[in-house]
């Protein structure tokens, strides 16, 4: 399999507002709404008309993303495919090759194992496996169970990514730290079990209905208060 080129994406630079309450962030949301919705036509365009080796660039894009940074790690995946090493590369290669992610040598082995997991008779079939699921919070159970290295963020940040996941939440310590800032949950928990993640999802999607804030926008808005700008 060669990997087609990857869908050019750049980090969005957004104005900065001081964001305490959440009627500054319903007015931060009316500055930058434009350029969020410019970024999510681009996440539904890659549903519709990415091919399976796009989708999965995607995957691995999620998988290298823990505890590294996101331009980063998308960087590292377009140099993977440039060289075509996605989907032919041995975990000791991909690894030698991701220099900029944090834990690569595992990064690299979770990315061989999920190439494994969707690859029949030599062909890459993550949409197909992927459009075969109805309700998308079973989907995100699958991926969690099935793929070595995803937990409900990211899989939840995959699934966004490819257009088929707005509701979800992606949950990280700046997303926990922002929610309660704004009092959508009363304390940060220490860790995150599934039911404490469930709990926090339905505060965050309870939080978007409450001000209007689409959850598909929600998760970007909170991420360019904290980073200066909208990415993936």
């Amino acid at each position: 399999m060669k990997t087609n080129p990857l869908i050019k994406i750049d980090f969005i630079q957004t104005p900065t507002q001081n964001v305490e309450t959440s009627a500054d962030l319903k007015n931060f949301w009316k500055k930058v709404k434009p350029l969020i919705e410019q970024r999510e036509k681009h996440f539904d365009e890659v549903w519709r008309n990415a091919g399976e080796e796009e989708i999965f660039a995607e995957l691995a894009f999620c998988l290298f993303t823990p505890q590294s940074k996101a331009v980063s790690c998308w960087a590292a995946v377009n140099e993977l495919a440039a060289n075509n090493m996605i989907f032919t590369s041995s975990p000791e290669e991909i690894a030698a090759k991701i220099n900029k992610v944090r834990f690569r040598n595992n990064k690299a082995g979770y990315l061989i194992a999920a190439r494994n997991l969707f690859t029949q008779n030599g062909k890459m079939k993550i949409k197909e496996k992927l459009k075969s699921f109805d309700d998308i919070y079973e989907l995100r159970a699958w991926l969690i169970k099935n793929i070595k290295g995803i937990g409900y963020k990211e899989a939840g940040h995959f699934l966004r990514n490819i257009g088929i996941g707005k509701e979800l939440a992606i949950l990280d310590r700046h997303i926990l730290k922002n929610l309660k800032k704004l009092g959508a949950i009363a304390e940060i928990p220490q860790t995150l079990s599934p039911k404490i993640y469930f709990k926090i999802e339905k505060c965050m999607q309870d939080f978007s209905k409450q001000t209007g804030i689409p959850m598909g926008h929600l998760d970007m808005l909170l991420w360019c208060k904290e980073s200066g700008g909208i990415f993936k």
